[in-house]
């Protein structure tokens, strides 16, 4: 499957993301089982306990609109530059919290493509970035 517009929705989500204390952005777009694109922003709060991740975020707003079976998710991810545009430069993976959050909605075979500021794409498995996961 050909994953562009969801990698470029990626990279475009990064620029709604609010992160005036880590000044790092990142955006993320989740594809369902039936082609819609949900998408995420990570959204920064002054007591970094409320704050949350892009990839949670896509799946929050899937999942409160009905939606629990995805195919895919694209990830990018940088830092601001003085000029306070984000600047994308390496790979962004998703951490373990929503590594877990993904566990609980997809299957081992699930697609997690990341693009760093290069256009360059790497292609993982949620088993491969989460093999021993949990759930009930």
């Amino acid at each position: 499957m050909n994953y562009d517009e969801l990698i470029t929705t990626a990279i475009k989500m990064t620029e709604k993301s609010y992160a005036p204390y880590s000044h790092f952005h990142v955006g993320a777009a989740l594809l369902d089982k039936n082609g819609k694109i949900w998408t995420g922003c990570n959204v920064e709060n002054a007591a970094y306990g409320p704050s949350n991740c892009a990839e949670r975020t896509a799946v929050f707003k899937a999942v409160s609109e009905g939606v629990k079976e995805f195919q895919a998710i694209a990830i990018a991810g940088g830092a601001e530059n003085s000029d306070g545009k984000v600047v994308i430069q390496d790979f962004c993976p998703p951490c373990g919290v929503c590594r877990q959050v993904l566990s609980e909605f997809c299957s081992k075979d699930f697609k997690i493509i990341l693009v760093n500021g290069k256009s360059e794409t790497k292609e993982f498995t949620l088993g491969e970035l989460l093999p021993e996961s949990f759930s009930l």
